[in-house]
């Protein structure tokens, strides 16, 4: 079962980011778990944790939504999910996701982030194996948005932040 104190530095990032960079003020609905793997909205930000918080975290929302984030972020109207728009929704996820992990460091969790997938279409299967997939609904001015969060705490003794280096070093160097 997932940690309850990862989830509101999420609710609380996405909040700050909406209306920091578009003006939106959210409101979050009753948590839900999820029971399926396949994605219930038209677009969805995927982004990777890891370290001392482990998992997956997903922004869902419809193509509406999508198209007003991107609309107001770039101060023009977009009619069309085209790539503009899709590195504009992929690009917010990542922000809001840096925002989290910096809340989560404050709390003494240390993780980082992957670039984020935009993923396009409902009814795609993402599983997340074992982990528990938490749903929190946001309500905002420009849409809805989801927010699928399926962390955990890293095993102690485990930390999944210290990456292998492959860098080649020259045999000169000590």
């Amino acid at each position: 079962m997932m940690n309850v104190k990862f989830l509101n530095p999420f609710v609380e990032a996405v909040a700050e980011v909406m209306e920091k960079e578009v003006g939106a003020k959210t409101s979050r609905g009753n948590l839900t778990m999820q029971t399926s793997a396949m994605t219930t909205t038209d677009v969805t930000v995927l982004i990777n944790l890891v370290g001392q918080v482990q998992g997956v975290v997903m922004y869902g929302m419809s193509f509406e939504t999508g198209l007003n984030l991107v609309s107001q972020i770039m101060g023009q109207k977009f009619t069309e999910f085209d790539t503009l728009a899709q590195s504009g929704v992929s690009e917010m996820g990542n922000v809001i996701t840096g925002q989290a992990t910096i809340k989560l460091s404050r709390a003494g969790y240390q993780s980082n982030i992957s670039p984020p997938t935009m993923i396009m279409g409902n009814g795609i299967k993402i599983s997340t194996l074992d982990f528990s997939r938490i749903i929190v609904p946001l309500k905002t001015s420009i849409g809805n948005i989801d927010i699928h969060l399926a962390l955990r705490e890293s095993p102690p003794g485990m930390n999944n932040s210290n990456f292998v280096d492959l860098t080649v070093k020259d045999k000169t160097t000590p």
